[in-house]
C-alpha cells in the first residue's frame, strides 16, 4: 500500500516542525552546540521535504483533471 505524497509531507512537516522544537529548547539551555546544528540541519531536510511533496501532491491532482 502506497502513501499518498500529501499524507508523506505532511509527516515531514510535522518532523520538521518537532525537530524545530527540540533546536530551540537545545539553544535555550546549552547555546549552539553540535547537536543543535544537526538538529537545524534535519529540521531544514525535513521541512523541505514536506513542502515539495505537498505541492508535488497538487500538481498530480491537477494534472488527473485534465
Amino acid at each position: 500500500m502506497r502513501r499518498s505524497p500529501l499524507t508523506a509531507g505532511i509527516f515531514y512537516l510535522f518532523l520538521g516542525v518537532l525537530f524545530t522544537y527540540w533546536a530551540i529548547e537545545n539553544v535555550n539551555s546549552n547555546g549552539f552546540d553540535f547537536f543543535t546544528y544537526v538538529l537545524i540541519l534535519l529540521a531544514t531536510m525535513d521541512i523541505g521535504s514536506g513542502i515539495r511533496l505537498v505541492f508535488m501532491h497538487f500538481r498530480l491532482k491537477k494534472s488527473a483533471k485534465k
